[in-house]
């Protein structure tokens, strides 16, 4: 039963992490017959949001705003609306289901994931108008400045807005098939009992999957390495096939994850060497679902961090507010993993991590290390607010 997942040892056994995990479930229950009915019929194409302040998904990121629509490899289909301001936009064609985890013997990721990236286009490659507006076509022949093909076993569009600083502005589309020409037909008993197959098996396996199937492998996240980053795509020898090195080429980043344990008077740093990139750290519970980037410092990324004066970043991952501008909230939870995405590149930073008592933390980080003191903070949960409340609908 998929409630009996939602006890899995690793949800540590406390009140908020318990019903945490029945949280995931019901977000993912609630968007279950959007996928399985409201938006599946590739004829009448829709866009369906996955995650948002009150839905989480396995991985997802606090600074994303992810999106998909079924679509078939015969018709022919046009998004219009405007590219707004994120720093990685991405929209790309993905067809049929890998039979395996990407050459592995692991199992293949849920429905409606671990389909195979055909076609992509990112932000720089889109031809807009002076305001940002852009008209794309995908399927059929070639035509209008923007297009991408499909082949057969196109079975949908996965749409990606990477956002780094607060006062970017999200995308808006819409979606067609051009050549639509009638109502859409009204839901048989056959299509309706196909959906409740296919939801009940979605919610099932969005609980049971995650942190499972990013574990399995091991090249995420080493589970087993508590409080310190040991995935095995960290190595600096990693081998890259041409298959990975062409996947990796379309999704355009890497991810890499800690498991964390902490107990409420401690403290984790987090540092590495700030570079010229665009890297994006979400704090997860343990079903990989973001924790509440609405309301808590939970993400970070590049334009709203601060880097000491030696050139290093420090967030400090802990219950309270230590007081330090980059603090990593942890919601009170005992456990949960930190995500990291170096976007546009493969590689990783050398990620260092130092548990501490909280108490002690100003032993243990540089004297000219920023600080917000309650003023400020209370600005930046405001900031954090307002741009979460831009991009969804809350």
């Amino acid at each position: 039963m998929t409630i009996e997942l939602v006890f899995k040892e690793c949800n540590p056994a406390n009140p908020l992490q318990r019903v945490d995990g029945f949280r995931y479930m019901t977000q993912n229950l609630s968007q279950a017959f959007d996928l399985a009915l409201e938006t599946k019929d590739t004829q009448y194409p829709a866009l369906h949001v996955f995650c948002s302040p009150t839905r989480k998904l396995g991985s997802d990121n606090a600074d994303c705003i992810y999106m998909q629509a079924w679509i078939d490899g015969q018709s022919v289909y046009r998004i219009t609306g405007n590219k707004g301001t994120c720093r990685m936009w991405n929209v790309t064609v993905q067809g049929p289901r890998s039979a395996d985890a990407y050459g592995t013997e692991l199992r293949t990721l849920h429905e409606p994931f671990s389909d195979t990236p055909e076609a992509n286009l990112f932000g720089h490659e889109l031809v807009t108008n002076w305001d940002g507006s852009f008209e794309l076509y995908i399927g059929g022949e070639k035509q209008g400045q923007n297009w991408l093909p499909t082949t057969p076993g196109s079975r949908k569009l996965f749409l990606r807005q990477y956002f780094d600083s607060f006062d970017e502005v999200p995308a808006s589309y819409r979606i067609e098939r051009v050549d639509m020409a009638a109502p859409r037909p009204m839901t048989t008993p056959e299509q309706m009992i196909e959906a409740m197959r296919w939801a009940g098996d979605f919610v099932y396996d969005c609980v049971d999957f995650w942190p499972d199937w990013v574990w399995e492998s091991g090249d995420q996240i080493d589970p087993e390495a508590i409080n310190r980053f040991a995935g095995k795509n960290l190595a600096v020898d990693k081998p890259w096939t041409a298959e990975t090195e062409a996947r990796d080429l379309r999704r355009g980043r890497l991810i890499t994850m800690m498991h964390w344990q902490l107990a409420q008077d401690e403290a984790l740093i987090l540092e590495f060497d700030a570079f010229d990139g665009f890297w994006m750290i979400t704090n997860e519970a343990m079903f990989g679902n973001s924790m509440d980037y609405l309301y808590r410092h939970v993400s970070y990324t590049p334009s709203r961090t601060s880097v000491d004066a030696d050139g290093r970043i420090r967030l400090v991952l802990t219950t309270h507010d230590p007081g330090y501008s980059n603090w990593i909230d942890t919601q009170g939870y005992a456990s949960g993993i930190i995500n990291f995405r170096n976007v546009g590149s493969r590689l990783a930073p050398e990620l260092k991590t130092t548990v501490v008592k909280a108490a002690e933390l100003a032993r243990h980080m540089p004297a000219d290390s920023r600080m917000s003191g309650s003023e400020e903070r209370k600005a930046q949960l405001w900031e954090r607010f307002n741009a979460m409340r831009r991009r969804y609908p809350v």
